[in-house]
């Protein structure tokens, strides 16, 4: 499975359950990446989507503890293991874990590959991405050019879990 995330540079991703910033080539890797595979966010990212709603031209596993949770275009999971059993039928590699904190927090265990945007500024924020950087299982296998837009600087990562 894949985790992907748009970090600053202290691996903040979102403040008062908003995204720290948006970046419009940022998100259109998003689009590109994640089109026509599984999404898996949490109910509190969702309401940060257009609309509050799941994203077209993808399969969405929102999680929420809320058992009278539903909504339309969606599959609900309470928990991990619900996730995981829903999750059972795609290939791994088309699967992409989108946050917030809590989902990343629970999935990095099952996950093997994390496309960052990495931004180098530091916001104020109130949620992070697990330190991959800090991790000695995760290594650095991919960075591309620096980009700007406007006068934020960012470049997209890629982590890998290191074979044991």
């Amino acid at each position: 499975m894949n985790l992907i995330a748009a970090v600053d540079k202290n691996w903040g991703i979102g403040f008062q359950n908003r995204l720290l910033v948006r970046i419009p080539a940022d998100q259109q890797w998003f689009y590109q990446i994640t089109k026509g595979k599984t999404i898996v966010v949490g109910r509190r990212t969702l309401e940060t989507f257009p609309n509050g709603l799941p994203l077209p031209s993808r399969r969405n596993i929102i999680l929420s503890r809320d058992l009278n949770f539903q909504i339309k275009g969606a599959q609900i999971a309470h928990n991990v293991e619900e996730a995981l059993a829903l999750l059972a039928v795609y290939q791994s590699e088309d699967i992409y874990i989108a946050g917030g904190e809590s989902v990343y927090q629970q999935f990095l265990p099952y996950c093997d590959v994390a496309h960052i945007t990495k931004i180098e500024y530091a916001y104020e924020a109130d949620a992070y991405f697990p330190r991959l950087d800090q991790m000695p299982e995760w290594e650095l296998t991919g960075d591309s050019e620096e980009q700007t837009y406007f006068s934020l600087e960012y470049s997209f990562l890629r982590f890998e879990r290191k074979k044991s």
